[in-house]
């Protein structure tokens, strides 16, 4: 959330931008974390534990999708990523942990500030981005999103408010596709979007209404390398979806 001990020049103390990328990876979905650097605190024991979402405080000269990119740039090294503004959050308590009133007060000129953040969120291939720490962060890597820690501030409540939004849109928008590899089958479709949503699909229901949009380009390709029977293989066909009438996209209906 936050940066430099000395506040720079036109640096907003109390507006902050937070980033919550999401990654699939082998069914699973994943969150990029940074760990917060502590060495001006001199203590080890917080290394390897204290997690936070990418993100930091906003210039006055900036709007705010400039700050996410720029601030996700800087956190991580992750650039050209599409970012979906998705809430705010306010409360006066966000800061509650010692932890966090300490790292604030080593970094920050104006610790006591009260901070809202604009929060956003985006969905990346992990294998497509390579993430690496700097700044205040020490370390940058995927988390699973199911075995998530206890995070600094109230970036839990971000994350879980974030994944409410995916959830939400993957059923109207084809935002999934976007951590699938390029050729797919049906079953890496279906679980993707189990995994978002948190609970299985009827196997027939979800194909029939996948297929129905029209939106998969069926290739006469088959899975290659795999132990089981070699299922066909489908592309997004983003051509299509630009023509339809997207009221008439809902999936999960």
């Amino acid at each position: 959330m936050y940066s430099d001990n000395i506040r720079a020049v036109g640096q907003n103390p109390h507006i902050s931008v937070d980033c919550v990328i999401f990654g699939f990876q082998e069914g699973d979905l994943k969150v990029l974390l940074i760990e917060r650097s502590y060495d001006s605190l001199n203590d080890p024991s917080l290394l390897g534990k204290d997690l936070i979402l990418p993100g930091d405080l906003v210039f006055d000269n900036e709007d705010l999708d400039a700050s996410a990119k720029r601030i996700l740039k800087e956190l991580t090294n992750l650039e050209n990523i599409f970012l979906e503004q998705f809430h705010a959050f306010g409360d006066p308590n966000r800061v509650r942990k010692s932890t966090d009133k300490n790292w604030l007060e080593s970094i920050r000129s104006e610790p006591q500030a009260r901070v809202i953040t604009i929060a956003y969120y985006s969905l990346v291939k992990i294998d497509d981005y390579k993430p690496s720490a700097s700044s205040f962060a020490r370390n940058a890597y995927w988390h699973s999103l199911a075995q998530m820690p206890e995070l600094g501030f109230d970036h839990n409540d971000i994350v879980n408010y974030a994944l409410k939004a995916l959830k939400k849109k993957i059923q109207t928008h084809p935002i999934g596709f976007e951590l699938l590899p390029k050729k797919f089958t049906l079953s890496q479709l279906q679980k993707l979007y189990e995994t978002i949503i948190g609970h299985a699909l009827d196997k027939r229901n979800f194909r029939r209404q996948i297929i129905k949009k029209g939106i998969l380009k069926p290739l006469l390709e088959k899975q290659k390398h795999v132990p089981h029977k070699r299922a066909q293989l489908f592309e997004f066909d983003k051509e299509k979806y630009e023509l339809m009438n997207k009221e008439d996209y809902e999936i999960l209906s």
